[in-house]
């Protein structure tokens, strides 16, 4: 079962950027930061070769992968056509300026 997790302050996240939540023995999640303040939280991992999407470009609601552009929903997870897959998306929300984050 998931709990909630405080994990940092909203500016702590760029705008158009990403900030990594390292979790031991599991894939890092990546927070991403809209230019109008929605935060997404997707796996840091590309499904195409496994890039660190926090190191990718958000733009809109997307982030592209650093490694090949793969474009990636941040709503969904999945990979924008022509392209392929799916990253997991977790459970984040904004309460009172606060990132807060479900983790299992």
């Amino acid at each position: 079962m998931s709990q909630w997790q405080s994990i940092c302050k909203l500016d702590e996240i760029p705008a158009q950027g990403a900030r990594v939540v390292k979790r031991e023995g599991k894939t890092d999640i990546a927070l991403f930061r809209t230019l109008d303040n929605r935060v997404f939280a997707l796996d840091d991992h590309c499904p195409h070769k496994g890039g660190a999407l926090s190191h990718g470009l958000v733009y809109g609601d997307t982030v592209a992968c650093p490694l090949h552009n793969f474009k990636i929903s941040l709503q969904t997870g999945q990979a924008q056509a022509p392209d392929e897959g799916h990253t997991p998306c977790h459970k984040v929300e904004l309460r009172d300026d606060t990132v807060w984050l479900a983790v299992d």
